[in-house]
């Protein structure tokens, strides 16, 4: 980092640092008890203050590592400034950890766009994405409330960035970081992994095609079943070449070591979650990767589309009709047998979601099936955006993806926000104009959501306590 580059990424971590500490007076002052899921994870985390580290509400459902986060950070500074009672571990000072964890978020992902795109000469548009990026409104929102969101990205960040510069111990041990505070985040442990086997990968389709005298993109994905075998017969020969098993398993044996202990973890503890497993049953609810996909293109917008791009699209859609034709049916299919409703996207009226599903999907019985050309517009878009990437890297991102989203039944927008963000650090850098527009989508959109959670509270018929709206 030059040292003009340095000085203005300097003044702009300030200055959200400033805004963010203000925005979180504020907030605190309005809700100054804890809610929603922080009615779960204040206590433990008082609980855990308190040296009871043998006390578990049964009700969450997530390991401690946020419990144990916020110890390791305000014991010692409860030390060096002598603070005692109930300030020490109260609903705003554990709020105040992930006005940290936001701001290491901006510095991350300042530092993974560097390592992404180090041939961009417009330092300019490397510190307006990585400050944009931090305030992605559905992340944004929880810096300010006591949930895991703001710490689960810091720690996979962190470990993807690890992962990018080859260190793969680092990246491992941060990886159980991650998993700590969400135990899904072991899906983007398997990422990481996944980069080191489609680099090898790379190399050995790159030695290939040089062979073969093969001017073919790399990045080129295969559309035709000719392409598809092509691909699968080089898959088979890898994997039966004793020096590529070799190679991969002593690039990538920290993250095995992660994926046997937790392997180890399930078997012990009969499943993924821990606590109250009602609610977070798996299930095969393909539909939410259509969702995923409108969420990424609603708010990838301002630098994703453009009059070319859907020009492309439609000369696609014109040259492939049989393609899209039987990718719509396949859609069909998916969203008629494979749709699950969670009962609290029914019953909670205070997220998002819930007006989302009433107000758009329960219109009419043909509105799930109407959205289908949106959702293949989508996501087309979303494959346009990373074709720069490599082949391997495009299937283990969307393995990756699909394991991250499909098996959650609760429509909830919070766990697209890693998804996400690991797609648009990966898209090329885009105009400083759409960047700006981006922006002011992005302000507009946590201005609404903050000022409708402080403003908007309503009451329910059996209690006197405020309800507000979120994410």
């Amino acid at each position: 980092m030059e040292r003009f580059e340095l000085h203005i990424f300097t003044a702009l971590c300030s200055i959200n640092i400033l805004i963010s500490c203000l925005l979180f007076s504020k907030i605190t002052r309005e809700q100054r008890d804890p809610y929603m899921d922080e009615l779960f994870h204040v206590p433990q985390a008082q609980k855990y203050c308190e040296g009871k580290f043998n006390e578990w509400d049964p009700m969450i459902t997530t390991l401690p590592g946020l419990y144990l986060a916020s110890v390791g950070l305000i014991k010692p500074v409860v030390w060096l400034s002598d603070l005692k009672g109930k300030v020490v571990c109260s609903t705003a000072m554990l709020r105040f950890i992930n006005l940290l964890f936001n701001t290491g978020n901006l510095y991350i992902i300042y530092l993974i766009i560097c390592r992404l795109h180090p041939k961009s000469q417009f330092a300019a548009r490397r510190m307006l994405s990585s400050l944009i990026l931090s305030t992605f409104p559905v992340l944004y929102f929880f810096t300010f409330l006591y949930y895991t969101d703001a710490g689960s990205t810091f720690f996979t960040l962190f470990m993807y960035l690890m992962a990018l510069y080859g260190c793969h111990k680092t990246a491992a041990l941060l990886g159980i970081c991650a998993i700590l505070l969400r135990q899904t985040n072991i899906i983007w442990v398997a990422f990481c992994a996944g980069t080191v086997v489609a680099q090898k990968l790379d190399e050995s389709w790159r030695t290939e095609l040089s062979k073969k005298r093969d001017e073919k993109s790399l990045s080129q994905v295969p559309l035709t079943i000719s392409g598809a075998m092509r691909v699968i017969r080089f898959l088979l020969d890898f994997v039966r070449t004793a020096n590529n098993i070799k190679s991969v398993v002593l690039s990538t044996w920290p993250y095995m070591v992660i994926a046997a202990g937790f392997l180890f973890f399930i078997v012990l503890n009969n499943g993924i979650v821990v606590g109250d497993r009602s609610s977070h049953e798996a299930c095969l609810n393909f539909p939410q990767i259509f969702y995923f996909l409108s969420f990424t293109l609603i708010f990838s917008l301002p630098t994703s589309l453009s009059y070319q791009r859907v020009v492309r699209f439609f000369q696609s859609l014109r040259k492939q009709p049989l393609t899209y034709l039987i990718l719509m049916i396949i859609f069909l299919v998916l969203i008629w047998k494979f749709t699950f409703v969670h009962k609290y996207l029914l019953a909670d009226n205070r997220h998002y979601p819930f007006y989302v599903w009433k107000r758009i999907f329960q219109r009419h019985d043909l509105v799930p099936f109407l959205l289908i050309p949106g959702y293949v517009f989508a996501m087309w878009n979303f494959l346009d955006t990373l074709k720069h990437k490599s082949l391997f890297w495009y299937l283990a991102f969307c393995v990756c993806l699909v394991l991250a989203t499909v098996p959650q039944k609760l429509l909830e927008f919070r766990y697209f926000i890693l998804p996400y963000l690991l797609y648009r650090i990966h898209v090329p850098l885009p105009s400083l104009f759409r960047l700006m527009l981006e922006f002011s989508l992005y302000t507009v959109v946590n201005a609404a959501a903050l000022y409708i959670f402080l403003y908007k509270s309503f009451k329910w018929p059996d209690s006197t306590d405020a309800q507000r709206f979120m994410w």
